[in-house]
């Protein structure tokens, strides 16, 4: 595997207001290559979350992003995303794919866990995601992982990997030459000191 290979899934942040947040989100897509947005948002109703995919999904996906929503893929199957993160404590992974269909993204945390992801792997999950590697803000992590856990991963298993918690542009190179195939980022995006759109354009200069 070549560090090429990797490439950036965004995670947006942990609150934002849907109709300002979108030109921002645009600036910050147009800056560079983007595999996907994961559309996270906590303590929310329904609608709300509907609201947000409503008009942050066709922003997302007219730039050939993936819109993937956290926790619920019954939102995610009824608002046309392209696919579910789900973690240990959310819906099980047959449930979500039941859910969403098959062919929809269904991405699985699995912390520092390698049975976690070998089972998540063996369900048929599109990939499985490792960390935190760093300390975060954005969550409370459950786990420390370290950068020979993706490098295990990536000789044994075909599932793509990504990496979570904490990356920013100076602590990212580990983890791109450990084998990581996306690192999904969001503090270190939108709290960049230059900006989101100067942040993209910095991971995609050392990817």
């Amino acid at each position: 595997m070549t560090d090429s290979s990797c490439r950036l899934y965004l995670i947006t942040p942990p609150r934002l207001e849907p109709e300002a947040f979108a030109p921002l989100l645009i600036e910050t897509l147009d800056a560079g290559d983007v595999a996907c947005l994961q559309l996270r948002l906590k303590d929310l109703v329904d609608d709300e979350i509907r609201r947000a995919c409503d008009i942050l999904r066709p922003l997302t996906q007219s730039r050939d992003v993936a819109f993937i929503l956290n926790d619920r893929p019954d939102l995610a199957a009824e608002c046309g995303c392209d696919g579910v993160h789900v973690g240990q404590d959310d819906w099980s992974y047959k449930k979500a794919r039941t859910e969403v269909g098959d062919k929809a993204i269904v991405g699985v945390t699995c912390h520092d866990s390698r049975h976690l992801a070998m089972e998540a792997a063996d369900a048929g999950a599109d990939y499985v995601a490792f960390g935190a590697f760093y300390p975060t803000t954005t969550k409370d992590p459950k786990a420390r992982a370290e950068p020979d856990l993706i490098t295990w991963w990536m000789e044994l298993m075909t599932v793509p990997c990504v990496a979570i918690g904490g990356i920013t542009t100076d602590n990212a190179r580990p983890l791109i030459e450990a084998g990581a195939d996306f690192l999904a980022v969001s503090s270190g995006v939108w709290d960049h000191p230059e900006g989101p759109a100067a942040a993209i354009k910095a991971f995609n200069a050392l990817v």
